[in-house]
């Protein structure tokens, strides 16, 4: 037999194993989910991030008639939990809800992290943001940021600050009042934003910085007070609370974004099946009406979309922490 004939052999039974294999994904597609799924948050229960996964999951139950069921794996500003999703068998019934802590921050803000998130994960769709809010306990005589400037400087390293975890952005957005007010303000590590929330509303701690739809419910309750809004524009729930942007940090804008991602290696048809069920979930008009109750900015996007956002905000939070002189962890 000639080497040519060989090689026509070889290639002919490599196309049909392709072939094959791509027909295959395709059915298993088609089919998905035969069973559960699993969708990691990589945040505790009643937190923000939870609140919009479980709006999720419960539309995503009903559309596929399976079960969609949240795991909770917090700890290490969402790392642990990214960790976990990474190493999880590669067949699509393990969703991740990536984020911008452990999906773009942690990639400079951790000198060695047990995933690489370009590597490991394939986006699916960003779902969304939401603006953070800088409350304080209502004992502390501030009625905004700079009032609340003046307080920390005449009382140096006796303020503290509560954020669901180090390296979030919650965190890198006080480092950076800290640094440009030249204020000493302590920051204090929770497993997560309801338990920060709540030694502020119990006045163990002065102050926090915590997503909207959280923290909306304390403010209106006036258990805190709203000092200011982290994203470029005021929102709408709280329309007398001005931004960091309007007062000692013009340009400021801190949006911490969701999406949903894949471990790596997930077949492409089901990959486009939660792509395609996912932005219709998210188009739905009750999911709108929800999300704008608890500030959230819809904004799905298609796969190739959300990978160069990822990478985008990757170099973006690279350049915050480099500027805010934040050590690696």
């Amino acid at each position: 037999m000639s080497l040519a004939i060989k090689h026509n052999r070889a290639m002919c039974f490599a196309l049909t194993a392709a072939l094959a294999s791509y027909f295959a994904a395709t059915a298993s597609a088609q089919n998905y989910p035969a069973k559960p799924v699993r969708y990691i948050v990589p945040f505790p229960a009643a937190a923000s991030p939870d609140i919009i996964a479980r709006l999720l999951t419960e539309r995503l139950s009903r559309l596929w008639n399976q079960q969609v069921v949240v795991d909770n794996r917090s700890g290490a500003g969402g790392t642990l939990g990214a960790a976990f999703a990474a190493k999880s068998p590669a067949d699509g019934y393990t969703l991740f809800q990536c984020n911008s802590a452990s999906s773009a921050i942690a990639e400079a803000l951790y000198a060695r992290l047990p995933y690489d998130h370009q590597r490991d994960f394939a986006p699916i769709s960003r779902i969304g943001s939401t603006p953070m809010v800088l409350v304080v306990h209502p004992s502390i005589p501030a009625r905004s940021v700079n009032e609340f400037v003046v307080y920390a400087k005449a009382n140096p390293g006796k303020l503290s600050y509560g954020t669901s975890a180090a390296g979030t952005p919650a965190q890198l957005a006080m480092e950076l009042i800290k640094q440009t007010t030249k204020i000493d303000v302590v920051h204090v590590a929770y497993k997560g934003g309801p338990q920060a929330l709540s030694d502020v509303m119990g006045g163990q701690i002065p102050s926090t910085v915590q997503p909207a739809p959280l923290v909306l419910p304390a403010i209106q309750s006036a258990r805190v007070r709203a000092l200011a809004v982290l994203s470029l524009k005021r929102i709408p729930q709280l329309p007398a609370v001005p931004t960091l942007h309007e007062t000692v940090l013009p340009g400021f804008d801190v949006n911490p974004w969701f999406g949903v991602c894949a471990p790596t290696g997930t077949p492409t048809p089901v990959l486009d099946k939660v792509h395609a069920d996912l932005n219709a979930v998210l188009n739905m008009p009750e999911i709108q009406h929800r999300f704008n109750d608890l500030v959230i900015e819809a904004a799905p996007t298609s796969r190739e979309e959300f990978a160069r956002f990822i990478s985008v905000e990757t170099v973006r939070w690279a350049r915050v922490i480099k500027d805010a002189g934040i050590a690696q962890q």
